[in-house]
């Protein structure tokens, strides 16, 4: 198995990197989808991992995406460097480009965040940046969608939301720092001096946010809620920033396995994607994956859930970000 994969990553690095996008473009009936995995979870070796390989083949193969988002908790067991070969080898040799936003678990097994980041910038087809001077994080990165005939159209920020607190008072799960928080407004100041563009942000934990959105509006959201978010304890203010600059249609995490819903929050679509594991670690519902389609020249997106035997869920239509 582990020299098949090999095989095949050597071909695709030396006969298949130059065939995969490089630069992200709508199409020319005017989308650019976009397919989220999140919360994988796949190890090595382990059958549990089956029903998410294979719920990744089917919504590759059903979607056909123009870009795959890998939202964080890829791989969780040992060896490391083989789950996430097994896993992105799906997406590389069907020639899509893609991106990975890191999740606590990743670097909690035989590679550090900085190996992973290292490593994972040199698979075909991976378009994130391995490291920004002078901002804590790995992979993160912006990525502009360009016109069906050129010039930037739509941004995708690619965030790494850390893992567990710096302060030792605090429980739970990390937070944006201020170095992050600043990157984003460098990169919104310079895609927006003229116009600005509509744009998307992944990561991998929850802001605070979601369970005050979800508090206000609760059975009036599409998907589901199973369980209580696991958000930080410390708001660091990125949602307050991405409000401010207003470029920010959505956001989209994982983290929670067992929640997909979508909330509207003061003029930000706040969703969850859907969990694509299988059965190495706690779900209560179908694995699967959320699906994004942009619109050429518009504040709006589709979005829908393809499960794990094909069916489709939840599909809705936002033409703009509901407002308070």
């Amino acid at each position: 198995m582990r020299n098949k994969i090999a095989i095949l990553l050597l071909l695709l690095l030396l006969i298949g990197k130059s065939t995969i996008a490089k630069e992200l473009k709508f199409s020319s009936q005017g989308t650019f989808k976009i397919v989220q995995f999140t919360d994988v979870h796949y190890i090595p070796n382990d059958p549990r991992s089956d029903t998410a390989m294979i719920a990744i083949r089917e919504v590759l193969d059903a979607e056909k995406p123009d870009l795959v988002l890998f939202t964080g908790d890829i791989v969780t067991g040992k060896p490391a460097r083989l789950g996430w070969e097994t896993v992105t080898v799906e997406v590389s040799k069907r020639q899509i480009p893609f991106a990975v936003a890191l999740g606590n678990h990743d670097d909690e097994l035989d590679m550090t965040r900085e190996q992973l980041a290292e490593m994972i910038v040199r698979f075909p087809g991976n378009l994130n940046k391995e490291k920004q001077k002078g901002v804590k994080g790995r992979l993160q990165t912006v990525l502009p969608v360009k016109h069906a005939k050129g010039g930037d159209a739509a941004l995708l920020y690619i965030l790494d939301s850390n893992s567990y607190p710096t302060i030792d008072s605090l429980k739970g799960y990390g937070w944006f720092t201020s170095d992050q928080i600043a990157w984003y407004e460098r990169q919104s100041r310079r895609y927006n001096k003229k116009d600005t563009l509509p744009a998307l942000a992944f990561f991998h934990i929850p802001l605070p946010e979601y369970r005050t959105a979800y508090n206000k509006l609760k059975t009036d959201l599409p998907g589901s809620r199973r369980e209580t978010e696991c958000a930080p304890e410390l708001n660091s203010g990125l949602f307050y920033t991405m409000h401010r600059h207003g470029d920010i249609m959505a956001t989209f995490v994982g983290h929670d396995h067992d929640n997909d819903y979508i909330a509207p929050y003061l003029g930000i679509w706040l969703c969850y994607g859907r969990f694509t594991g299988g059965k190495t670690t706690y779900t209560h519902i179908t694995n699967g994956a959320r699906v994004i389609e942009l619109h050429e020249g518009q504040r709006s997106f589709a979005t829908w859930v393809r499960l794990f035997g094909g069916d489709v869920v939840d599909r809705m239509e936002c033409l703009s970000a509901a407002k308070e």
